[in-house]
């Protein structure tokens, strides 16, 4: 864990203090983050699993570049948004945030969680809908930072872990065509189950786990 100085703390609690905010269709708390990915495919075909004995797959493959999956949730409702891109450069985030703003149409604001990484900013958006289009995409959303190297406050990590294993499992995929398939499978599946995350660290426990007080006001 990072070194908990002001900064670090500050972030922290915004963070923690948004998802103690009740389930709201007006102000929907969404995670995100990226997911890469590795295409391989099978050299030889697989032997199907018959009785009396397991499927087999040869140990060699041959490697077919990489991808990138955003992945994001609103953990309370149990939304999902899963988009496979062939990288994560700016103009495919700000696509992606183009795609969620257009999943809450009502909302006053869409409180939006993520890292520091250097394409998640407002620059994003602007270069690819120009100033007017990008400004107003970027003010639908409040934004929140996860702390440096405090990724693990981000609920879209576990996000990433459950499609990981749900989804990629030990399969291999060889292209990006197959891995949209598979990633638009098991986003409506866990979409129709609802599939919730139970986030239970609050501001609360943080100080009294980390040792810190809060002496002022955020603001």
């Amino acid at each position: 864990m990072a070194k908990l100085d002001e900064q670090y703390i500050e972030r922290m609690e915004d963070v923690l203090e948004v998802y103690e905010n009740p389930l709201s269709a007006s102000a929907p708390v969404v995670c995100i983050d990226e997911k890469p990915v590795v295409l391989h495919e099978d050299i030889r075909a697989l032997i199907p699993m018959r009785p009396g004995q397991v499927a087999r797959r040869d140990y060699e493959y041959k490697r077919c570049g990489t991808a990138n999956v955003f992945c994001g949730v609103e953990p309370k409702a149990g939304r999902h948004f899963t988009k496979v891109t062939p990288t994560r450069c700016s103009a495919e985030f700000a696509d992606y945030l183009l795609e969620i703003a257009a999943r809450y149409p009502e909302a006053d604001t869409i409180h939006l969680v993520m890292d520091n990484l250097s394409t998640h900013t407002r620059k994003a958006l602007v270069e690819r809908f120009g100033v007017k289009a990008g400004a107003w995409l970027w003010n639908r959303f409040t934004v929140h930072y996860t702390p440096k190297r405090g990724s693990w406050l981000n609920q879209a990590e576990m996000e990433v872990s459950l499609f990981s294993r749900q989804c990629l499992g030990k399969r291999r995929i060889g292209n990006i065509a197959a891995l949209r398939k598979q990633a638009r499978a098991w986003e409506r599946r866990v979409n129709r189950d609802r599939i919730t995350i139970q986030w239970k660290f609050t501001r609360r426990q943080a100080r009294r786990t980390l040792h810190y007080t809060i002496t002022r006001s955020k603001h």
